[in-house]
């Protein structure tokens, strides 16, 4: 978090920990607006790498499992970096804005992320960037979202995963009528006053506990390499072409889609524990002693409790009861996903 935009948030009653806004001092009244009113939340736990040049578009769609061959500046998309066995490295959301691609994924990632692609750039036309610091991120939903970006953007995307521009700023729609609203550092305080008089702002782990309730899982160090993408329904997200060529894993990916069915699938959960799951917890059936799932994401419940992502053994999740550390330790209960699985 740039130290001028956590001043301004700090002189807006944000209580700002490790660079993420935990609150703005009533975290359960924040989590009442979450889930019934209209919010704004700072992303300021999200990064935003950058990639320009004449080969960024070839570059990226040879390194990432999205296509980006048509995506055009009205649209954003979903998808994954995956390593030669096809285990998700990070997750992210990629855009493009006059010939620039920005790729917003989780701040802890970003920097070795870029290190990584940095290796395959060779001679490649292409000038790797971090732009974290450069543009600031708020995440709005809720009834009265789509009312604030027409305040900041005179206009508003046409549809999920559209974008729309004006008045300096870029806005985002996804999933559940919100918006991902990306505006320069020098705008962010004015963008922010304008929609937090008619919005609710939240903690970062309110916008976390959105994202957990559509199903948008959020690979972090904790998680790394672990998973092929399908284990965490990118694919069901849009964020696997299965008809673009080679990419780091592509064949490892196409295969776990072809030619067999994943024995573990991405599951949204609630869990009355004591202190919050964290990425990387491990997951355990009755009557068995080895690992069933592992938790992806977690954030606490308007209604008490947590709300979490887990990749978990179908079969477990299926025919048994599955308990968060040990079989000791409190049962999940599974709730439904917003789109289906196969």
């Amino acid at each position: 978090m740039h130290p001028d935009w956590l001043a301004v948030l700090a002189s807006r009653g944000a209580t700002v920990a490790d660079g993420v806004v935990r609150d703005f001092g009533d975290a359960p009244r924040e989590r009442a607006a979450t889930a019934g009113g209209s919010i704004v939340a700072d992303l300021s736990q999200y990064g935003l790498l950058s990639a320009a040049g004449a080969d960024a578009r070839t570059f990226l769609h040879a390194q990432l499992s999205c296509d980006l061959e048509d995506l055009a500046d009205d649209a954003a998309v979903y998808g994954a970096y995956c390593t030669a066995k096809g285990r998700v490295l990070a997750n992210f959301l990629l855009w493009s804005e006059a010939g620039t691609f920005f790729m917003l994924l989780p701040r802890s990632l970003a920097a070795g992320i870029r290190k990584r692609l940095q290796m395959f750039v060779l001679r490649s036309k292409v000038t790797l960037g971090d732009a974290s610091d450069d543009r600031v991120a708020f995440g709005l939903a809720g009834a009265r979202a789509r009312e604030a970006v027409m305040a900041l953007a005179g206009t508003v995307p046409t549809g999920s995963l559209k974008i729309a521009r004006g008045g300096g700023v870029t806005a985002l729609a996804i999933d559940g009528g919100r918006f991902v609203v990306i505006a320069p550092l020098a705008q962010a305080a004015a963008a922010w006053d304008r929609v937090a008089g008619a919005l609710t702002p939240v903690g970062a782990s309110c916008w976390e506990w959105l994202e957990i309730a559509h199903g948008l899982p959020w690979i972090t160090p904790a998680t790394q390499d672990q998973f092929v993408p399908q284990m965490a329904n990118l694919e069901l997200i849009g964020g696997v072409s299965f008809r673009k060529g080679c990419y780091p894993g592509q064949e490892i990916v196409a295969r776990t889609q072809y030619l067999g069915k994943p024995k573990r699938r991405l599951f949204l959960a609630h869990v009355d524990a004591e202190a919050s799951p964290a990425p990387g917890d491990a997951l355990v059936a009755d009557g068995g002693d080895q690992s069933a799932g592992t938790v992806v994401n977690a954030a606490p419940a308007p209604e008490g409790g947590f709300d979490l992502l887990a990749v978990v053994q179908t079969a477990s999740a299926d025919t048994a009861t599955v308990r968060l550390g040990s079989a000791a330790g409190p049962a999940l209960h599974f709730r439904p996903l917003p789109y289906a699985l196969p």
